[in-house]
């Protein structure tokens, strides 16, 4: 059964090395949005003066990447790869993973070859 991968990077300077990475492990395709979380979108919303911390100006946006990937396995070492070069994505300001079973999928087949995932 296949599997959504969907992770949302929190550096976008990281977005190529982890691109590379999953090809090379594998990941066939994947479609890359620039998006932004609600926390990010209303500090941008607040005045500068009311803001506390040091750090409010030039906050970059995220990056959510998504992919369909073959079974469970190929989810998992999504997961794997994808801490390869972010690190643990339990520290802070590593991003969100997160994987589902598909109960339907259709139009997967590579370009002209008929080949599947």
């Amino acid at each position: 059964m296949e599997y959504m991968v969907m992770y949302i990077l929190d550096d976008p300077v990281l977005m190529e090395d982890l691109i590379e990475t999953w090809v090379a492990g594998g990941i066939r395709g994947a479609t890359i949005i620039e998006s932004t979380g609600m926390y990010r979108l209303q500090r941008k919303l607040i005045p500068t003066q009311y803001l506390y911390s040091s750090n409010k100006t030039g906050e970059k946006d995220n990056i959510t990447i998504m992919a369909i990937v073959k079974d469970q396995a190929t989810a998992e070492k999504c997961l794997e790869i994808t801490e390869s070069i972010v690190g643990d994505l339990d520290h802070p300001n590593t991003g969100i993973f997160a994987a589902w079973p598909l109960g339907i999928v259709k139009g997967l087949h590579a370009r002209g070859s008929g080949e599947h995932l």
